[in-house]
């Protein structure tokens, strides 16, 4: 979007795109606690709440879900129309599909044009309060600026006007208004604030560093909760009963001001995009960065060996593969198919494995529909065969008595949609480059002896298919699949 002439000769700055007063701090490390504050006033709506208890992967697949918004944030503010075009469309229809109700039998719906307002009132308050709090407020040009700025987002979604008000100090009213009336202590908020980070599973390139990650989060996971509680309005905290603890008000101002000196540091090193491209990274990936990381954890291997060797009972060693390349029943059923975490498998748990892949593939609305209409057909084949007691979900139990009826007809269906989507030309074998799309990691396949599938350049249908089932019913560990739907 090209900078516009404001009527007296000066320059209107960009609303989307360099020049433009988001575009200035994206990039900003302030960013890393204004977000977790920003997502836990919006968890605190009890539509939103709701929602996310539900349907989201935000429990078992933080990273997953980080990496995704960022991708979804730099899409909807960069200066392309036409791909903010299609990132809008592509959100409106995953919102469709976000619909139920709550514990308390209340109606939740994503596409409420009132809650979607407030999922961008809280990006757009956290920018401005992150900047306070570190002790370089915008000028209120800026702040005007990028309220702007942010009501063109909305506005991208095509929602009636007057959802987010006009003017800016209608704002801070409608702002105020929504803490003080409409907000909840909801069982999100509380999961976000007092769970997760207790129990956050280590991002890909941690994986097998117990030792350091659980040392880390030990420490990092509490100071984070008691920042986030300490930055929220003190009219909430009050009435939801949040306790501040002694000193976290010195804590918070501390990590702010912590956080903005981090931009002195050499440029790119803290890119948003160089974060999201290393929580990316899949194992065997040829990202020429994969090298770099593969060294990295060799010597986070030695440092764990050291902490174990000074501290042995205090924290454990990464638990050896088992020798058949295999996951039990158990382990499959909680690192794979219960995507939302709550101990059973439901309909939105195969829905986020529906979206995951969608978006890897950016697929348009016809092969989206067909993908996630594969998903509920297997759906619907796994509750006729796994739920015994009839009460709609399945459980850890129910699966491991009947595992290998998963492959069925609607799974190998599923299988043959999902080829088909990431056969980009539609010449019925997966390259290099569409392999890559899906998987995010180099092409190597041990092809020997396959007459079938003897090439070093393609994937074909039927080998493409015998994969996802081998994955989906024999519980195959160190597969593509492990990075895709598995890994947090």
């Amino acid at each position: 979007m090209t900078v516009s002439d404001t009527g007296d000769g000066s320059a209107r700055p960009p609303l989307f795109g360099p020049g433009s007063q988001f575009h200035e701090l994206f990039d900003d490390p302030r960013w890393a606690p204004a977000m977790i504050r920003a997502t836990v006033l919006e968890a605190a709506h009890p539509q939103i709440g709701a929602a996310l208890i539900d349907n989201s992967t935000f429990v078992t697949h933080p990273w997953r879900r980080l990496r995704n918004t960022f991708l979804s944030l730099q899409r909807m503010f960069g200066a392309d129309d036409q791909v903010r075009a299609k990132e809008a469309a592509r959100l409106n229809r995953l919102h469709t599909r976000l619909r139920g109700r709550d514990a308390n039998d209340r109606p939740y719906d994503a596409t409420d044009p009132g809650v979607r307002a407030w999922v961008v009132a809280t990006l757009f308050e956290s920018a401005v309060t992150m900047c306070r709090m570190s002790g370089r407020p915008l000028p209120p040009s800026a702040v005007e600026q990028l309220y702007g700025e942010f009501r063109a987002y909305h506005a991208a979604f095509g929602d009636e006007a007057g959802q987010l008000p006009d003017s800016l100090p209608e704002f801070w009213s409608y702002y105020d208004r929504m803490v003080e009336e409409e907000l909840e202590n909801t069982e999100a908020m509380r999961i976000i604030l007092y769970k997760l980070f207790d129990h956050l599973p280590a991002p890909p390139l941690l994986h097998g560093f117990p030792t350091l990650w659980a040392l880390g989060r030990a420490v990092v996971g509490p100071a984070i909760g008691a920042i986030t509680v300490a930055s929220l309005p003190e009219s909430f905290r009050r009435r939801a009963g949040l306790p501040e603890l002694l000193g976290a008000g010195a804590l918070m101002q501390g990590a702010y001001l912590t956080a903005d000196l981090a931009r002195f540091l050499p440029e790119g090193w803290l890119r948003a995009q160089n974060v999201a491209d290393l929580l990316a990274l899949s194992p065997g990936s040829d990202d020429p960065r994969a090298r770099t990381v593969t060294a990295l954890q060799e010597r986070m291997r030695r440092a764990g060996a050291l902490l174990r060797l000074v501290a042995p009972t205090s924290f454990p060693a990464a638990p050896a593969p088992p020798p058949s390349g295999r996951r039990s029943a158990e382990e499959f059923f909680r690192d794979v198919l219960d995507q939302t975490g709550d101990g059973y498998l439901t309909w939105p748990d195969l829905a986020a494995m529906a979206r995951e892949l969608c978006g890897r593939l950016d697929l348009d609305e016809p092969a989206e529909t067909r993908l996630y209409d594969a998903f509920a057909d297997w759906w619907r084949e796994l509750q006729t065969a796994l739920d015994t007691d009839g009460d709609g979900r399945v459980s850890a139990q129910e699966y491991a008595a009947a595992a290998p009826a998963l492959a069925g007809p609607a799974l190998i269906r599923t299988a043959e949609v999902l080829f088909d989507a990431a056969d980009e030309d539609g010449n019925g074998r997966i390259d290099e480059a569409e392999y890559r799309a899906l998987f995010r990691t180099a092409f190597h396949r041990d092809t020997a002896g396959d007459p079938e599938t003897r090439t070093d350049t393609v994937y074909t249908r039927g080998a493409f298919v015998r994969d996802f089932l081998s994955f989906m019913s024999g519980r195959r560990l160190s597969t593509p699949y492990d990075p895709l739907l598995a890994d947090a």
